[in-house]
């Protein structure tokens, strides 16, 4: 039998029986990748390309988790669950092709599998009923989140570049980045770049339009903006790199997207000890806050209440404005104290600059605790 005729329907990595065509789930509502389950509890993805393994992992992590995205983010390669793939896989005919050509096309395309561990299995599964039990519960509902427009298939997809970024950065284009993105997937990448900017004000604003680019970009690509802050935080980690806006990136993306990226709050305290973030950490828990209190306190955010006593000013008036967010009561004795301190300080709001002082941000604080 010639090679040529070698087509055989696709099987579980991990029991080996056929599995079905993968497809796109609607309650998804991402359309990154298509999406199967197997009998032994094993999910599946198609990647056509099967140059994307990070970003399929991460939809796989997520799909088998029930959604349930923070549950995903804390998961262990062989601790918590084990991988598996199929390459020379054909998604338009859902076939294996050994020769990787089919009718004289290129066939590149690799199932990806996950199988969670059988605790980790029955604490997905757990979640999933809960939610449906909470999801009939008259009143309940979820942020809505507008999911990005599908580009037009037939438009002719553009290539990024340094200077057609740095120009729609210049420009505040979230729209035409948010394109480019889809077209192309370097554009993140080459986002980062224009954080290299001596002048604070401007890099403060770059932080912020690549927290609402990566927003929008995450309703179709979660895992590209995964992987962005995956870099973002080699960089603050790496002495050998520029770190210059890193952190309140990172701070700007998970206070964008929470319900999606909400663990990687915790990892922002490795980077307390270092006094050039200290700040820029305060602000990017205090940011996150706002919107999810929760993803601060269940930190060990209490190691940072001695910061209030900082001789930084800065410091000291980024960690009032987190605990305000925080509605510490257990501090707020301490922060009436501050109520008369005129110290000025500069802090950044959306990526502008207020200018403010210690005594105002004391009682905005205490506004908050005391609501």
């Amino acid at each position: 039998m010639g090679k040529t005729t070698l087509k055989t329907r696709p099987w579980c990595a991990f029991c080996g029986q056929d599995v079905g065509r993968p497809q796109y789930l609607d309650t998804r509502k991402m359309g990154e990748f298509a999406l199967g389950d197997c009998e032994c509890g094993a999910v599946y993805a198609s990647d056509p390309s099967g140059f994307n393994v990070g970003s399929a992992i991460v939809e796989l992590l997520v799909h088998a988790c029930g959604d349930n995205w923070d549950m995903a983010w804390d998961l262990l390669p062989e601790e918590d669950y084990l991988t598996g793939r199929i390459e020379d896989y054909d998604e338009v005919t859902h076939q294996v092709v050994e020769k990787r050509n089919l009718d004289g096309r290129i066939v590149r395309g690799v199932l990806y599998f996950i199988r969670l561990q059988e605790s980790v299995a029955d604490l997905s599964t757990r979640f999933k009923e809960k939610e449906k039990s909470s999801a009939a519960q008259p009143g309940a509902s979820k942020r809505k989140v507008q999911v990005e427009k599908t580009p037009d298939p037939k438009r002719e997809k553009k290539k990024a570049n340094k200077n057609i970024v740095r120009v729609m950065v210049q420009d505040r284009d979230a729209d035409g980045l948010v394109t480019l993105c889809f077209d192309d997937k370097k554009t993140l990448r080459l986002l980062l770049r224009q954080l290299y900017e001596p002048d604070e004000e401007k890099r403060w604003a770059i932080a912020r339009l690549i927290g609402e680019v990566c927003s929008r970009v995450a309703t179709r690509k979660p895992g590209m903006v995964s992987d962005l802050l995956h870099l973002l935080f080699e960089a603050c980690t790496d002495s050998a790199a520029s770190s210059w806006g890193a952190v309140e990136t990172i701070g700007s993306i998970i206070a964008e997207r929470p319900d999606i990226y909400g663990s990687f709050t915790r990892h922002l305290l490795a980077y307390i000890g270092d006094p050039l973030t200290r700040a820029e950490v305060l602000w990017a828990l205090g940011t996150i806050a706002e919107k999810r209190p929760d993803l601060v306190r269940n930190t060990s955010f209490y190691q940072l209440i001695g910061l209030l006593d900082s001789q930084v000013a800065l410091v000291k008036g980024y960690m009032v404005r987190l605990l305000g967010r925080l509605q510490a009561k257990e501090v707020a004795s301490k922060i009436r104290m501050m109520q008369e301190d005129t110290t000025p300080l500069t802090i950044y709001e959306n990526g502008l600059p207020v200018q403010t002082d210690i005594g105002t941000l004391a009682r905005e604080a205490l506004q908050l605790i005391e609501e």
